[in-house]
Parts: C-alpha cells; sequence; structure tokens
C-alpha cells in the first residue's frame, strides 16, 4: 500500500467490520479497510452456527435486543435483494421437565417485550406433530429464525462496498492507534505493518477509524495513544471456546432444535443447527481457555454432547457425532460472569474524535451486522 492519507479506515473485516465500511462507503466516504489475516472473515465470522436469529433471549433495551429484531428484518430483505442463501426454517425451542416449562413462559415474555411477537406456544403434542423425533413438555416456535451462508453474505458485502468504492487490504496488521489534533483538524494516525507484522511499518492517517477487530478489538484500544485507561475494557485473560460436533447422516428434523438454559447461562446450550445442506450439527458449549489461538476440537467432549442431546432427542445413536469445529467469542465477560452487551463506544462516550469501538460483539453479531453498521454510520460518525 501506497496510502498515505485515507478518509475512513476500518480495521477488520469479519462480517461486522464489512458491513460498517460498506456503509460508510455508500454514504460517500473513501474507506479502507485493514486486515491482518489472507482474506476476510476467517475468525469468528467463519466459526458460529450460521443463524439469525430472532432476538428472543437478550435483556429487553439492551443494544443486542434492539439490533438483533433490527438487522434480522434488515438481514433477510437484504439476503432477498442480493440472493444471498438463506432459509426462514423456524426454531424450536423445548422444554424437557416442568421447570423449564417455567422458564420457557419467561423466554417468551422476553422476547415479547423485546418485539418478537410471532411466537408461538406449543404443547407436547403439537411440537411431536412438526418434530416426531423430539421429546418434549412443550416448545416455543419461532418462525423468524434462519439459517444463512455467512461466506456468501460476507462476499456480497464486499462486492457493494468495492462497488462504492472502498478496498480491502488483507495481510495489512495495525499495530496501535493514535489520536491527532492540530490546530483544532483531528486525526488519527495508524501503525500498519504488512504480512506477519515483521516487516516495515506504514503510518497512515484517517479522519476516522471503526476498530472492528473482533477477538483483537480490546487489545488494539489497549494500543490506542489518547484513549484514556477507563474506556479500555480489561484484556482478555480466559477466551470462550466454542465446540461443534457434526452428525453422521440426515438429521430427522426440519427446524433448528434449542433447549431451555438457565437465565443468563453464556451460552444457549447444546442445540441442534442445521446448514443449508441439510447437514446437522450440535454446539456451540463453552470452553474456556487461555489461547485466542486453539481451535482443535477434543473429542473427547462429545460425551457431555450426547448427554445434552438426548434429553430432547433420546433416539440419538451412539457414535453418530463427529468433531468438526471451533470458534472463539469476543466475550467480555469471564467464567461466572453475565452476559455483557454490545459495546459501541464513539466520540461522545470516550471524546477521541473519530474514533469508534466495537466490543463484544460476539452472538447475535451476524444477524445483527447492517443494524450495527447502520448505528455506526448514522450515529457515530459524523458528516
Amino acid at each position: 500500500m501506497s496510502v498515505e492519507h485515507v478518509d475512513t479506515v476500518v480495521v477488520g473485516a469479519g462480517v461486522v467490520g464489512l458491513a460498517v465500511a460498506r456503509a460508510l462507503a455508500q454514504s460517500g466516504r473513501e474507506v479502507l479497510v485493514l486486515e491482518a489475516a489472507e482474506a476476510f472473515g476467517t475468525a469468528t465470522s467463519a466459526r458460529n452456527s450460521e443463524v439469525v436469529h430472532a432476538g428472543i433471549y437478550y435483556p429487553a433495551g439492551s443494544l443486542k435486543a434492539r439490533l438483533c429484531v433490527q438487522g434480522r428484518d434488515m438481514l433477510y430483505a437484504y439476503c432477498a435483494a442480493r440472493g444471498v442463501a438463506h432459509r426462514r426454517c423456524g426454531k424450536l425451542i423445548v422444554a424437557c421437565n416442568d421447570a423449564q416449562v417455567a422458564e420457557l413462559h419467561a423466554i417468551e415474555a422476553r422476547a415479547r417485550a423485546n418485539g418478537v411477537g410471532d411466537l408461538r406456544w406449543l404443547g407436547r403434542a403439537e411440537a411431536l406433530a412438526l418434530e416426531p423425533q423430539l421429546d418434549c413438555q412443550a416448545a416455543l416456535l419461532s418462525p423468524s429464525t434462519g439459517i444463512i451462508d455467512s461466506h456468501g453474505l460476507m462476499l456480497s458485502l464486499l462486492a457493494d462496498l468495492e462497488h462504492a468504492g472502498g478496498l480491502l487490504a488483507v495481510h495489512s496488521k495495525v499495530n496501535w492507534l493514535a489520536a491527532l489534533s492540530d490546530q483544532g483538524q483531528s486525526a488519527i494516525k495508524l501503525g500498519v505493518s504488512a504480512g506477519d507484522g515483521d516487516g516495515a511499518e506504514l503510518e497512515l492517517q484517517a479522519l476516522q477509524v471503526v476498530n472492528a477487530a473482533g477477538l483483537g478489538a480490546i487489545a488494539l484500544a489497549h494500543r490506542t495513544q489518547g484513549l484514556a485507561p477507563q474506556h479500555r475494557p480489561p484484556l482478555p485473560t480466559r477466551w470462550a471456546k466454542g465446540n461443534y460436533f457434526t452428525l453422521s447422516g440426515r438429521a430427522p428434523f426440519s427446524h433448528l432444535i434449542y433447549p431451555v438454559v438457565e437465565r443468563d447461562s453464556p451460552s444457549l446450550g447444546v442445540h441442534l443447527t442445521l446448514d443449508l445442506g441439510g447437514q446437522a450439527k450440535f454446539g456451540p458449549d463453552v470452553q474456556w481457555q487461555d489461547s485466542p489461538d486453539d481451535y482443535r476440537v477434543d473429542a473427547s467432549r462429545a460425551d457431555a454432547f450426547y448427554a445434552e442431546v438426548r434429553r430432547y432427542w433420546p433416539g440419538l445413536p451412539d457414535a453418530a457425532l463427529q468433531p468438526a469445529y471451533a470458534g472463539i467469542r469476543p466475550k467480555l465477560t469471564g467464567p461466572g460472569e453475565h452476559a455483557g452487551d454490545f459495546v459501541i463506544q464513539g466520540p461522545r462516550e470516550h471524546g477521541v474524535a473519530g474514533l469508534v469501538n466495537l466490543f463484544g460483539i460476539e452472538s447475535p453479531g451476524l444477524t445483527s451486522c447492517l443494524a450495527i453498521a447502520d448505528e455506526v454510520a448514522g450515529r457515530w460518525i459524523g458528516p
């Protein structure tokens, strides 16, 4: 890259970074996306369940609740208009005992408070009529839940970005940021290195920078000169890995199946999801670890998966689960802590002109990507 000055830089080319860059480019800005990896969307955006969430579980009034519901509708409309593969297959949230039935009522109330008005309560007979292999006392049907080709979505967002004049530079690691102010003119300087970061460092200067670095967003904030310490979340000491197992053979389900879990659980339980080809997978679980680079799936974890899945699908055959893949969640909270909300932190919060930090953009980040982009473009980045 020979560019030394650019209007707007987006750090990170995951689904959220690409959506934000697209929105900014379409508003008329000159946009450069810097991605440290060899391609876009290789981390969290490529290692998830590819589910379009309805907005059911999140606390009322939270960013997750609002942006998920808004983003869900935007995403379905976008996929239909752009030909991105997706399907509104629906989801069943299943309760297998009396305590879970009570929690299912609470989930339904929370969803309605979030504006999810299409849920349907099913008794045991109705649930088994839809999915005969299930074993449950009751279920909630969420027709707005679906699945999507996340890679196809990112390809489409990138095409929109480039059509609007934006650029993506891979193998471009942002090492540090520094807020500048000279005679009332504000800018942000970036130190960028190519490849593995061992080469010469290039300094760029931008009027606006969006830190959408996902797993690296907090670390970059700690390398941002001029950002006060109280606006830098603590660096993760543990990383939340989610493991997935695939099902050998075709699944006897046409809906996604989610078990009822305890409120404020760090995950939605070991659920059954489908890809667009009908392949079933189970997960994610939560495995706290010390490294963000360990994506190995321990085959022995399947024992716990069998036990959890057979609570709602007792017919799961022995030896049917195969290790698939794992993903790391960019969580703001650690083991035993309540799940955190999205954090969209702009100049109004931290006082650094032109800088937006996106922290804790885990699930439902994929569903919310277009709504997050509008939030950044319309509210946090000035004209």
